[in-house]
């Protein structure tokens, strides 16, 4: 087991660094794509790619019942264009972004 990985606690901000890429996330952590993607099946049951597209969706979740506009909260994730969140959102979660906003439960 990489020791590197083992002490990183803050993989969230590690992930914005990164620009929600797993490869990018990699290289910014010095292991390769396959250690981290090894490291993430370990202690976090899926890949790398699978928790970057996760987090990103939280944080979504988040900014959007917290009123921001689909638009704004695709610009603070990094999402070239808003209809990028809003289809990967939908493949994802099985629903668009904006059901998010208006259901606060």
């Amino acid at each position: 087991m990489n020791t590197r990985l083992k002490h990183i606690r803050d993989w969230e901000e590690l992930a914005r660094e990164a620009n929600w890429s797993a490869s990018v996330l990699a290289k910014n952590c010095g292991v390769s794509l396959r250690t981290l993607e090894r490291h993430f099946l370990r202690e976090m049951a899926q890949s790398p790619k699978s928790w970057l597209v996760e987090k990103r969706h939280q944080i979504a979740i988040e900014l959007l019942r917290d009123g921001r506009t689909v638009k704004e909260t695709a610009a603070h994730l990094n999402y070239k264009h808003p209809s990028h969140l809003t289809n990967q959102f939908k493949k994802c979660q099985g629903e668009c972004p904006t059901s998010k906003r208006d259901n606060l439960a």
